[in-house]
Formats: C-alpha cells, sequence, structure tokens
C-alpha cells in the first residue's frame, strides 16, 4: 500500500497546521484544495469528514481529522522524523499538545472571537476556567522551556507553535516575550517555510 498521503485542505484555514506537519515528517502527500460552502460540504467530502470541516488526511486508506491528532498521527507513521515523543517526554508532550487542542483554542475563541468571558461562576464550569489563566499556565512554561518537551522539538511544537504564532501575529494571544520569542523559533524553521509558501501561492491563485 502507497505511503503518500491525501491532504484535504484549503490554504485560509488550519489546513496549515497539517502541511506544515507533512513537510517536518517528509512525507509524501498530495493536496486536495476545498471551497467553503461548496467542495468542503459535497457529499464526496462528507463521507471522509461528516462535520464538512478541513482539514482531513487520508493514509493507508485511514482517515483523520483534527489538527492536534494529525499531527501526532504523523509524528508516528513517519517515525523516521523522530517527532514522537521519548519516553521520558511523553508526559509534557501530550499535556501541551491536548492543552493547546483544549483549554487554549476554547479560550481564545470564546474571549477573542465570540466576546465571552465567563464570570467567576461559570468559570468553575469551563474547561479551560479564563483566558488569562490559560495564557499565564502556558507562558509560565515557555519561560521554563526552549520546546514543548524541553531541548527537542516535536510534533506537540507544530501544533502548540501554530497556536500560538497565529495568535500573536493576529492579536488573539498578548504579546508576552515568550510568546514571541517561542513562535519565532517555530516559524524559523525550514518546513515550516516550505508550508507557509505553498500555502501562500494556493491563496494567491484561489482568491
Amino acid at each position: 500500500m502507497s505511503d503518500e498521503v491525501t491532504l484535504y485542505t484549503n490554504p485560509q484555514s488550519r489546513g496549515r497546521i497539517a502541511r506544515w506537519m507533512l513537510e517536518e515528517v517528509g512525507a509524501p502527500y498530495e493536496t486536495e484544495v476545498l471551497e467553503y460552502d461548496g467542495s468542503m460540504k459535497a457529499p464526496a467530502y462528507l463521507r471522509i469528514n461528516p462535520m464538512g470541516k478541513v482539514p482531513a488526511i487520508v493514509h493507508r486508506g485511514q482517515v483523520v481529522t483534527e489538527c492536534a491528532a494529525i499531527c501526532a498521527y504523523l509524528a508516528e507513521a513517519f517515525p523516521q522524523a523522530c517527532l514522537a515523543p521519548l519516553p521520558e517526554e511523553r508526559a509534557s508532550y501530550y499535556r501541551w499538545l491536548f492543552f493547546a487542542a483544549g483549554p487554549l483554542e476554547s479560550a481564545i475563541i470564546d474571549s477573542k472571537t465570540l466576546g465571552v468571558e465567563p464570570d467567576a461562576q461559570k468559570q468553575k464550569m469551563v474547561g479551560y476556567g479564563s483566558y488569562a489563566q490559560v495564557l499565564d499556565n502556558l507562558s509560565n512554561w515557555l519561560k521554563q522551556h526552549t520546546w514543548i518537551t524541553g531541548e527537542r522539538f516535536t510534533a506537540a511544537d507544530v501544533y502548540v507553535g501554530s497556536q500560538i504564532a497565529w495568535g500573536v501575529q493576529f492579536g488573539t494571544i498578548e504579546k508576552r516575550i515568550e510568546f514571541i520569542d517561542y513562535a519565532k523559533r517555530v516559524t524559523a524553521r525550514e518546513a515550516y517555510r516550505r508550508a507557509s509558501e505553498k500555502d501562500d501561492a494556493l491563496v494567491a491563485t484561489t482568491s
């Protein structure tokens, strides 16, 4: 069975995260660009992802959706890239990978997109507590670590780094020095630059 991955994406979506990860692991892949309210909602794609959202990947007949899951899956599917966690890195790897996919993204969307700030009572109910708590927690970690698991870049940095770099650029994450410095480190990677160039070229041809 071919090891080629099919990436379903749109250059103006979270699909940029999946492409970056594909570039990091060096996986052979083809790109299927979908349009919002068009092919993204068509029956052919809904059979792959019933949510009608991108990104999604298909590898060896298996479908993977959700960016954090795609990053983790590709790290394990292409172990030669050495982006999966070592035994001693697993705790911080999974902790922050899912922290970014859960509390961080939820807090950003609620606070910065929907304008929702839970009061003290509701903070007990939502998984992230408050936007400020989420940023404090993550920034304190990055003050002490070069990368998410310590001194080695892993797939967790692709996902967490995407969230932080995008947030710093567009103002959904406070421009604290630890966030700015971390964003500079992740966006300096060659695979990130290659992925960005490919998606930027697609934006230019599809917009």
